[in-house]
């Protein structure tokens, strides 16, 4: 076997107490929302706290209108993610155990599910605040990265969403019999890509930096442009580490190992790559729209 590097020993929890007879346990991802929910909303603030870097040197709105806007994502993370997951990953099982969905502490949200989510949270606070939608786009794309980049360290660090098989130097040997069931001979290690760690660094440190640098450069004088550079490029680097990505378990079957949501022959998308191609191509054609058209 290749050289392989072993999962460090790390606990999804950072600690529990018992209280009352019952476990209560903080999680690296709750962790990480919670981080992640905070640090963009620092992020927010520089951003409107700095009117030379809108149009016209005003800034779209006031620092207490970026906590409004923030308790408004914060629903649409929570509730778009969980539906997401529901809907487009396991709608037969939650079908019939309804009970479930709102189990959020059981695991289980979509990332696209929260974009919609979030979305839908933009639209009602631009609605009833008056804020200019494509501006107040730009602010939850400023903010959203180093929520990402935190989320997919806490997946690695939770041991979940994992790459597929690989003989790279980089290869960890995730724990658990789902990670170990690569189809190898009995005895032998089953290595895999760190697909979380690739994730957070094109999504979260990569994506993140670029919008900064572009906010710092003039690109917030151009109303949608930051959200539209996003959508493309979350899109984009969602689509490349699909390729090397477990699909989720329902999607494998014995005619379709890949796990493809849309099987055309041997090749064909996973439903990450389907759920992503909308975002990088809205995303280009919002970017060229506003760099033809001098917004």
């Amino acid at each position: 076997m290749h050289a392989v590097i072993t999962f460090p020993d790390l606990s999804p929890e950072l600690f529990s107490i018992s209280l009352f007879g019952m476990e209560f346990a903080l999680r690296w991802y709750a962790l990480a929302y919670i981080a992640g929910i905070l640090i963009g909303w620092r992020i927010a603030l520089w951003a409107v706290r700095r009117p030379q870097l809108w149009r016209n040197n005003t800034a779209p709105m006031t620092a207490s209108e970026i906590e409004d806007l923030l308790t408004s994502a914060i629903l649409g993370i929570i509730i778009g993610g969980r539906l997401g997951y529901v809907l487009f990953y396991q709608p037969a099982y939650y079908l019939a155990h309804p009970l479930e969905i709102p189990m959020v502490w059981t695991g289980g949200m979509s990332f696209h599910g929260g974009l919609l989510g979030v979305m839908a949270a933009v639209l009602h606070f631009c609605w009833r605040s008056k804020a200019p939608l494509a501006s107040t786009a730009d602010i939850v794309a400023l903010a959203a990265p180093t929520g990402l980049l935190l989320g997919r360290l806490a997946n690695f660090i939770n041991a979940e969403l994992w790459g597929r098989p690989s003989d790279l130097p980089w290869a960890v040997v995730f724990p658990g019999a789902a990670a170990q069931d690569c189809g190898q001979a009995a005895g032998t290690l089953c290595a895999r890509h760190p697909s979380q760690l690739y994730e957070a660094g094109l999504e979260g440190l990569v994506l993140g930096l670029v919008l900064l640098v572009l906010a710092r450069r003039g690109a917030l004088r151009h109303p949608g442009r930051i959200a539209a550079v996003f959508f493309a490029g979350y899109g984009l680097a969602r689509f490349l580490v699909e390729f090397v990505r477990q699909p989720d378990a329902q999607f494998v079957t014995d005619t379709n190992p890949l796990g493809l949501a849309l099987q055309l022959g041997s090749h064909g998308l996973t439903m990450g790559q389907l759920l992503t191609l909308p975002m990088i191509f809205g995303g280009l054609a919002v970017a060229l729209w506003t760099a033809r058209h001098g917004r």
